[in-house]
């Protein structure tokens, strides 16, 4: 049976001559985009049944593998750059078929109003025009062929062909004929009589599991349910009617057993209900040359799951993962050449690396591409760890640390850490060229070091003890956080917490879009806060005590002024620009800066600025610019000086704006000016002469006069106030001399200009 549809379009000669007058109009004519085109099975969940009002439309899981009469919904994408005003045709065909199938291509109930299904494909795929949808239902069990050709104008053409697999349900005794630990397959059946998901109807119908069960809940609780009175295709719903069973009016002990054993074979969340009715699979036992072997649909994609898991009200974990990162996994790390990104990339990627760890090449030869999505991390055999979870409890970074007793953040870890291994080791072997990871060379840490970060570990430490944040005793660390339950009326609900991940959601107030964080969550141990950028400490060094993610990222910018750019000379005379830079190391670094870079990138691409641990990506911030400038403290004053005077950094006395030596004239100043700052200037009318040593009266007549600047300013008790300058407007501020409390009366600050062709000025006040 064929079906074809064609769009009218104007003659060829007119066409042309339209595309040249449009073409003249424009300085350069781009050139056609790719068509892109594919046939894909769109999933329909009853989710979607409801939101696009599509009414007795059966729902689909988007699996090649249907029972007989039931639908399935054809899609023909194209690049979403081309104009649908170009696709001249889009021609639908049946090319093969079971001997005695009369089945037909019928109009799709989809309209325009319903959207392409997955994320990852909303913005590179569209639907090939009004003409692009179709559906089928296979009336006979066996093979069907399904053909599309889209034709443009500008774009080509493109023909491609689909193979489905129509069968009836057989039921899980079956599959655990050869599926139980057989010489033909390996034993999923017995984890999976482990699952929820094998005792879902027997939990519901006996009382146990739920209060809110009614016929309504059969269809996801039961093997093959679809309402249909002509199905006839083995699924609960034909048992049931063939049994004369009655829904019972009670939910209590003992309906699981009165129920009839060939009911109970078809109940219950089964093989099929994810693979496809086994039908043609079984009757194909040992024939693997049999065309389109095995028969069975094996799938990660999340529409699968989403036939029952996409409910309003209660099932709500699709709509959550539709607005999540991971629903959008980027494409570009996948394909046949990428097998060391695929394990974290893709979801049968990482289900491989996950089962076969240390063995790649039985996880990265499926490099096809497929959004992380709830197989990729739940284990549909298996109930060994929490949650049907495929890992938990316990992973040891790529550095060598190994972290315990994280519940489910292990499985999260798998992929958020640095690829890249050891920093000690990175650095050493980016140097020489050789490799930094299983990929290749590359400097530094890799997206995102969250893992890392959350354990305190792996960045330049410089020989020092950086202190690390409590947020790694959060039980299950990552989920504790990221998914957090949002009530289903709150305004984060579906944007935030659950399997969103996500710890920030929009509102929109007034046509404005206003992005807050989910602050819930971590009330309950840091009282109550609106943001996660709350004010802790002024650990920049300023002067002014802000949010702990602006303090990060001021540091960040620190940091980032002192490492070099594309001018750097490895001869000893390069000096730092002091622009905001994101550094590009270069193997003729000095080591000092390969160190400050790779912190540097560590704090950065974690994402969080400090929130998931703050000591850490403090403290390793400003280890690299002590190491870099010598002042550890970051007070404007080398810690090599105020150790050679005061013993150490902390003394008091050895402060910027103490004058130890009583003659009212700042530690800082003294430094500028290469002075003792423990010995007293001599006091004159308008200034101070110093006399160190034998300077006066010795033998240089050398007089030397500087320039200075005064900043003067009135205060106020309970306010702090700091200087700050910068040579051009539009730079970076930086401090002059620590933070002055006010006194309540005018201050004058002076300030050294030699050497400096301008200066700008300006005093920071805080509260």
């Amino acid at each position: 049976m064929k079906i074809i549809r064609s769009i009218q379009k104007a003659p060829a000669g007119l066409l042309t001559a339209m595309v040249l007058a449009a073409a003249a109009t424009t300085a350069a004519h781009a050139a056609a985009p790719a068509l892109q085109g594919q046939l894909v099975l769109r999933p329909l969940t009853p989710q979607d049944v409801k939101d696009y009002s599509l009414g007795s439309a059966q729902t689909a899981s988007g699996l090649t593998t249907v029972a007989i009469n039931n639908p399935l919904y054809f899609e023909a994408f194209v690049n979403s750059a081309v104009p649908t005003a170009d696709i001249t045709n889009v021609a639908w065909s049946i090319t093969a078929s079971p001997i005695g199938s009369a089945a037909v291509l019928t109009n799709s109930p989809l309209g325009t109003n319903v959207p392409v299904w997955a994320p990852t494909d909303v913005s590179r795929s569209k639907v090939a025009g009004p003409d692009g949808r179709i559906m089928l239902r296979p009336d006979v069990a066996g093979q069907y062929t399904v053909r599309v050709v889209v034709s443009t104008a500008s774009s080509g053409s493109t023909n491609i062909s689909m193979n489905i697999t129509a069968g009836t349900y057989m039921g899980a005794a079956v599959c655990a004929l050869c599926h139980s630990g057989s010489q033909f397959a390996e034993d999923t059946y017995t984890p999976w009589l482990g699952t929820k998901h094998s005792h879902a109807f027997k939990d519901a119908i006996d009382g146990i599991s739920t209060d809110h069960f009614s016929k309504n809940c059969i269809s996801c609780h039961s093997l093959g349910f679809d309402n249909a009175t002509n199905s006839n295709n083995g699924g609960f719903d034909d048992v049931a009617a063939q049994t004369g069973w009655v829904f019972p009016t009670t939910f209590t002990n003992g309906n699981w057993n009165a129920m009839p054993a060939a009911l109970r074979g078809v109940a219950n969340v089964q093989c099929e209900n994810c693979h496809g009715p086994g039908s043609e699979h079984a009757a194909a036992f040992g024939n693997t040359n049999l065309a389109n072997w095995p028969r069975l649909s094996v799938s990660f994609s999340a529409g699968n799951c989403a036939q029952c898991h996409d409910s309003m009200s209660h099932h709500v974990k699709t709509r959550e993962w539709k607005a999540s990162r991971h629903a959008v996994a980027t494409r570009t790390p996948s394909g046949p050449t990428r097998y060391n990104c695929v394990r974290c990339h893709t979801a049968a990627g990482f289900e491989g690396f996950i089962e076969h760890a240390g063995n790649t090449n039985t996880y990265t030869t499926n490099t096809v591409y497929e959004a992380i999505t709830c197989a990729a991390c739940h284990d549909p055999h298996d109930a060994s760890n929490p949650f049907q979870l495929r890992a938990a409890n316990q992973y040891t970074l790529p550095e060598g640390t190994t972290i315990t007793n994280v519940g489910g953040g292990a499985l999260c870890m798998t992929c958020h850490h640095s690829r890249n291994g050891d920093a000690v080791t990175n650095i050493a072997n980016y140097k020489v060229g050789k490799p930094t990871w299983a990929g290749g060379s590359s400097f530094g840490v890799h997206d995102s070091t969250a893992g890392d970060m959350i354990a305190g570990v792996n960045a330049i430490t410089y020989g020092k003890q950086i202190p690390s944040g409590s947020h790694g005793y959060i039980e299950d660390i990552c989920v504790g956080c990221h998914m957090q339950e949002v009530p289903t009326t709150s305004p984060a609900f579906g944007q935030a917490g659950g399997h969103t991940f996500s710890m920030t959601y929009n509102v929109v107030n007034g046509g404005v879009t206003n992005t807050l964080d989910a602050v819930e969550v971590c009330i309950k141990c840091h009282g109550e806060i609106e943001e996660f950028n709350m004010v802790r400490q002024d650990y920049d060094g300023d002067g002014l005590t802000q949010g702990v993610q602006t303090e990060v990222q001021n540091l960040l910018n620190k940091l980032s002024r002192l490492l070099p750019n594309s001018t750097y000379r490895a001869d000893g005379q390069y000096v730092a620009d002091g622009l905001i830079k994101s550094p590009s190391a270069k193997t003729n670094w000095q080591d000092k800066f390969l160190k400050a870079a790779w912190n540097w990138q560590f704090v950065n691409v974690e994402g969080s600025h400090g929130i998931h641990n703050t000591p850490y990506a403090v403290g390793v911030l400003k280890a690299s610019i002590a190491d870099l400038t010598g002042d550890a403290n970051m007070d404007g004053l080398p810690d090599d000086w105020q150790i050679q005077y005061f013993g150490s950094t902390t003394n008091l006395n050895s402060a910027p704006n103490a004058s130890p030596a009583g003659d009212g004239i700042p530690n800082w100043l003294k430094f500028t000016l290469g002075l003792n700052p423990l010995i007293k200037g001599l006091q004159v009318p308008d200034g101070v002469v110093w006399a160190n040593g034998n300077s006066i009266g010795g033998s240089t007549n050398t007089v030397h006069i500087y320039t200075a600047a005064e900043i003067a300013f009135d205060t106020e008790v309970g306010k702090t106030y700091q200087i700050q300058g910068v040579s051009t407007l539009g730079g970076g501020w930086q401090n002059i001399g620590s933070p002055i409390p006010g006194t309540g009366s005018a201050i004058s600050y002076v300030t050294p200009t030699r050497a400096k062709a301008q200066q700008f000025y300006r005093v920071m006040t805080t509260p």
